[in-house]
């Protein structure tokens, strides 16, 4: 828990814009990003759901996508992006075109490297097909390069991120098997630090994006707690810990605030951000468990549940808890938060409130 003279007017003012450079940080490398409390979505399917004739609606009336979102206080979209997809379309060119569409809207970019030809997560984290899987020098190198690559391609579009993350849900590593976890640590750190290497290799003269590093598992306050204190013996700079909390996986809500609240006091000079969250009433139904939020929740169970996870996190008296991520409510019709209509959801109004007009 945060102590008091940590809520003066100069620290935050400080935490705004970043506050001071790590060692080995430029003093650009943490721009005002307007990150205050991020209300966002991982809405890397929308394009493609959209381009197949997908039509979402609101209220009865067809829109597109992301103008229904920021219609409803969204002002976040994560995109991830994989190396050489075959078969999901979440190319450089798609999520280029992607964020374009939400820069226009005036959608802040979270960009998510999976550094894989497609899912990596804790139960896999494929190295891509193009790069060498034995030699940890040419694969940070690849890692380095292809970063640099990208991220100029996203400044030179207009679309620079606000945020990226090097890696997705990397609990137990990234670029296995030279880069997995627990045994391999200092091929990992090496591997992120490519990763930031790159970002400053392809930024350009544009501001540096804050660095998130993503663990899987929001309720693990143990796992969690080692995992960043581990890393952060390696003294590589980034800027925000991102979770993901599922609640049929993680835990309870009761368990989701005593990890955020020891992460805020084991690591203070961190943001962290649920960067993902989610609730599938289908899972308990298919478990033969009793869910946490029933289906005659007013609102249904998934607007339940964000509501408590927000509130849960609005709770916690502290300006470095900085937002909720839904992750991917725009796939399809008939999921999240779409029904199969394709009308959305009354969890679509859990932020009407907070709308920035």
């Amino acid at each position: 828990m945060r102590v008091l003279p940590r809520h003066s007017l100069p620290a935050f003012v400080a935490l705004l814009v970043g506050g001071s450079p790590l060692p080995g940080q430029e003093a650009d490398s943490i721009p005002d990003s307007g990150l205050v409390y991020a209300i966002g979505a991982d809405l890397s399917f929308l394009k493609a759901a959209e381009d197949r004739g997908v039509e979402f609606k609101d209220a009865g009336v067809v829109k597109p996508g992301l103008d229904i979102f920021r219609d409803h206080g969204y002002d976040w979209i994560r995109l991830r992006l994989f190396h050489t997809p075959t078969e999901l379309p979440n190319d450089l060119e798609y999520t280029i075109a992607l964020a374009r569409e939400a820069r226009a809207l005036g959608f802040r970019f979270l960009l998510d490297y999976h550094y894989a030809d497609g899912w990596a997560d804790p139960q896999k984290q494929p190295i891509p097909a193009a790069w060498d899987t034995t030699d940890i020098d040419v694969l940070a190198d690849s890692v380095r390069e292809w970063t640099a690559h990208t991220i100029r391609a996203f400044r030179e579009a207009g679309v620079m991120p606000e945020m990226v993350q090097i890696g997705n849900e990397v609990r137990n590593g990234m670029m296995w098997p030279l880069g997995r976890l627990p045994e391999n640590w200092n091929n990992f750190a090496r591997l992120f630090e490519a990763g930031l290497e790159g970002i400053r290799d392809g930024r350009g003269s544009a501001p540096m994006p804050q660095i998130m590093l993503h663990y899987d598992n929001g309720a693990d306050t143990e796992g969690a707690g080692a995992f960043f204190e581990r890393f952060e013996s390696y003294r590589i700079p980034y800027d925000v810990i991102g979770y993901s909390y599922y609640p049929w996986w993680h835990g309870n809500l009761i368990q989701l605030r005593d990890n955020l609240l020891a992460t805020l006091e084991r690591f203070p000079d961190k943001d962290v951000i649920l960067v993902e969250a989610g609730y599938r009433p289908h899972v308990y139904e298919e478990a033969g468990r009793s869910p946490p939020y029933p289906a005659d929740a007013p609102g249904g169970p998934r607007k339940a549940f964000l509501e408590a996870v927000n509130q849960t996190l609005l709770s916690i008296p502290d300006r470095r808890i900085k937002g909720i991520f839904w992750w991917e409510p725009a796939s399809a019709c008939g999921r999240d938060y779409f029904d199969e209509a394709c009308e959305a959801r009354p969890v679509i109004t859990v932020f009407d409130r907070y709308r920035r007009n």
